[in-house]
């Protein structure tokens, strides 16, 4: 689904079945990563679902000021758009049709390991981690991918 398309109020009354994954990262790799407050133990980078007519540099902007308080200049689109099932906790905020979510990977390279500001309904904490680390603690399999290609690209 794109920003562009005409959708209609049934579809809006839903939520949109696209969103980001923003990677945040030192120079030295270390990786910002966040435990959902629910469920516990579920770490990972900043995402979030796009608003219906947003486009998504624009949630990949929001996303970033409201579930860290960084400043998102100099975000940058890393190309990688992946598909992945709804799970099934999460199925009923989804039109009844849509099984699939569309995830788009972005970069937000951070000149140090700072303090954030949490948003207590979404998250319970945070911590920053080498790279290698953040591949191993976060949860969802494109997390952990787009972990990997920051690695793959700073060799």
């Amino acid at each position: 689904m794109t920003a562009d398309r005409g959708e209609t109020s049934v579809e809006r009354a839903f939520k949109r079945p696209e969103s980001v994954l923003v990677v945040i990262h030192t120079p030295e790799l270390e990786c910002l990563l966040l435990e959902r407050a629910s469920p516990a133990g579920f770490w990972q980078s900043v995402t979030g679902s796009l608003e219906w007519g947003e486009s998504v540099a624009a949630a990949a902007a929001r996303e970033v000021r409201e579930e860290t308080g960084l400043d998102p200049a100099g975000l940058q689109d890393a190309g990688v758009q992946r598909s992945f099932p709804i799970l099934a906790e999460w199925r009923a905020r989804f039109a009844p049709e849509v099984s699939e979510n569309v995830e788009h990977l972005w970069y937000l390279e951070v000149s140090a390991a700072v303090e954030i500001e949490l948003n207590a309904l979404e998250h319970s904490r945070y911590c920053w981690l080498p790279v290698a680390e953040a591949i191993e603690r976060a949860w969802s399999w494109t997390n952990r991918e787009g972990l990997e290609r920051l690695l793959v690209a700073s060799d």
